[in-house]
């Protein structure tokens, strides 16, 4: 079996992760990507384009390892754009067998939480990751 067909058997299954994890949070829009934003899963609302969401994880992603490699900064836990409507895009950087992942979510409301679902994704995630 190639790593091509094994990626696609597993990118709908990761999907169904992101799915629930927006249906418990009401988050409209989660992608799962590679470290240089290339997404792997997705699950949004009908007017969310997660292919542009990949593309922003891409450059926060690039962002965050110039700071790391100019600050001395260890690994990224969590990075967090904020917008003056209060909803934000968290980027959860995160390893499964060795391959560097981004788990980035909208989050609609300020005070909303969201951190014990990402971690709960993640986990799933990890345990689920086949290559």
């Amino acid at each position: 079996m190639s790593q091509t067909s094994i990626f696609n058997a597993s990118s709908s299954e990761l999907s169904k992760v992101l799915e629930e994890m927006n249906q418990k949070g009401n988050f409209p829009i989660a992608v799962l990507t590679d470290r240089e934003g290339f997404p792997i899963a997705s699950a949004a609302a009908e007017n969310h384009d997660p292919a542009l969401q990949a593309a922003v994880v891409a450059m926060i992603q690039k962002v965050t390892a110039q700071a790391r490699a100019q600050l001395g900064m260890s690994l990224t836990d969590e990075i967090t754009l904020n917008d003056k409507d209060g909803r934000k895009l968290v980027c959860r950087p995160f390893e499964a067998n060795n391959h560097d992942l981004v788990l980035a979510v909208v989050v609609p409301q300020k005070d909303q939480s969201y951190r014990r679902l990402t971690n709960q994704a993640v986990a799933v995630i990890q345990r689920k990751w086949r290559f």
